[in-house]
């Protein structure tokens, strides 16, 4: 009968265990809302930021950079520094998960 009071002990200790990962996981969530990372394009001329839910929070454009004869190069400007913005939010968000899951790939947690 001492194997069942061992079982209920594992079942004790993996439930506090995924409560207290559930846990972090909220606090890593609320401090990623508020991290900020940025992603630049054309030196610098057009500026994405957003947050570690990758959330675009702002856009800053040059009045340099913008040409009515060629938009088209705006709009792969502002594109490079959305997506280089995103790649960061990503990398963040990923790496502060990881530390909570200790590099478990759990699906659907770390999307």
């Amino acid at each position: 009968m001492s194997g069942f009071g061992n079982m209920g002990n594992l079942m004790r200790q993996a439930q506090k265990q995924a409560q207290k990962m559930q846990k972090q996981m909220e606090e890593v969530q609320r401090n990623l809302k508020e991290r900020v990372v940025e992603g630049a394009a054309g030196g610098g001329m057009v500026t994405a930021q957003v947050n570690g839910h990758k959330e675009l929070l702002n856009i800053k454009v040059d009045p340099e950079v913008v040409d009515p004869e060629d938009v088209e190069m705006l709009e792969d400007l502002i594109l490079a520094a959305v997506n280089q913005a995103m790649k960061k939010a990503r990398e963040i968000h990923d790496s502060e998960m990881q530390k909570v899951t200790g590099g478990l790939s759990i699906p659907g947690l770390l999307g």
